[in-house]
């Protein structure tokens, strides 16, 4: 038998063959498209957001625009100014935000007279009193302008030192009312010390000061005589700088009894009788009884929720604008 000679097997095709050459070729302008259609997309999605904010705070600042017009052009009216909550400068019930609508009402010549309405359990004495003091100031600069303060459900130590300079208290027989002391929260601890509980963990205190005080009230520290004596008598003065501003502000409606000033609460039942209010009654009442105006326009500044979304919206959109040119590198 006759062998036949064997063929030659053709070369394997190497990387560097025209075949694998016009592959690749074809391979990227492939994914060159794919990733220019979705830039284009990404980008679309971004101006379309992008457009939309904008024709919303278009339309928000047009008709807010209205709003406020309404609100000024209402004739004679009862200005009421709330204060909710937590009175502090970092909350809603800020002395800032109080004054502000407080001056406003004032400033109306439409405005026959002013209601603050109150529910807060108190906080700063010092923002307190800045609105205490610019209350007495604007009755003195508006003698035919009086001022009334409505306790809702609570009106104690801070809320209660606002509503002192008011003309009247009224309140709901069931509102807590007083309050007037001080108390004194260190570093948003209420009085609590650890010195026992590191003493049986095996734990030990490093704390270095300049100056001997400097480490005052420092819960993880003994409790220092001389510094507790401080303390006390920093509160009983401004304790006394409370009583001295219900007493100028209530006069001889308040009744003589000690207790009013010792940090007790009571009900507005109780605190008529006590003179710690003037009478029952809800801003309703005030306004259409005692003021004899019905028609209330409520000037309390609230929350501006336009720059909230303004700023969550710049951040937002900042974050699209990175992540858009981060995927384009």
């Amino acid at each position: 038998m006759i062998e036949q000679p064997k063929q030659p097997e053709p070369p394997a095709e190497s990387e560097s063959s025209p075949k694998n050459w016009e592959r690749d070729i074809i391979n990227r302008l492939a994914f060159s498209g794919l990733n220019e259609q979705r830039r284009t997309r990404r980008w679309g999605i971004f101006f379309k957001t992008l457009g939309f904010g904008y024709l919303f705070l278009v339309l928000f600042f047009m008709f807010s625009g209205k709003w406020e017009k309404l609100e000024t052009n209402v004739g004679k009216h009862t200005a009421v100014v709330q204060i909710q909550g937590i009175i502090d400068e970092n909350a809603q019930a800020n002395a800032d935000s109080i004054l502000t609508a407080l001056r406003a009402a004032f400033g109306n010549e439409n405005t026959v007279a002013v209601i603050i309405r109150i529910n807060s359990p108190g906080g700063s004495p010092v923002q307190a009193g800045y609105v205490y003091d610019e209350i007495r100031r604007l009755r003195q600069k508006n003698p035919d302008i009086p001022l009334y303060a409505v306790i809702s459900d609570m009106g104690a130590s801070g809320g209660y030192y606002i509503a002192a300079a008011a003309d009247s208290i009224y309140a709901d027989k069931a509102s807590i009312v007083g309050s007037i002391g001080v108390t004194m929260s260190p570093f948003g601890m209420s009085s609590f010390g650890f010195t026992e509980a590191m003493k049986k963990l095996g734990i030990q205190r490093r704390l270095l000061t300049s100056g001997e005080s400097k480490s005052l009230l420092d819960p993880f520290s003994p409790l220092k005589p001389e510094e507790a004596r401080h303390i006390k008598k920093m509160l009983d003065n401004i304790h006394s700088q409370f009583i001295r501003a219900v007493r100028t502000g209530r006069g001889d409606r308040l009744k003589d009894n000690p207790a009013i000033f010792s940090g007790l609460i009571w009900t507005g039942e109780e605190g008529v009788a006590l003179g710690l209010i003037d009478a029952l009654g809800n801003t309703s009442f005030v306004a259409r009884e005692v003021i004899g105006v019905e028609k209330i326009i409520d000037y309390t500044l609230h929350p501006n929720y336009l720059e909230q979304f303004a700023e969550r919206l710049g951040v937002a959109l900042g974050k699209g604008i990175f992540s858009v040119l981060n995927t384009n590198q």
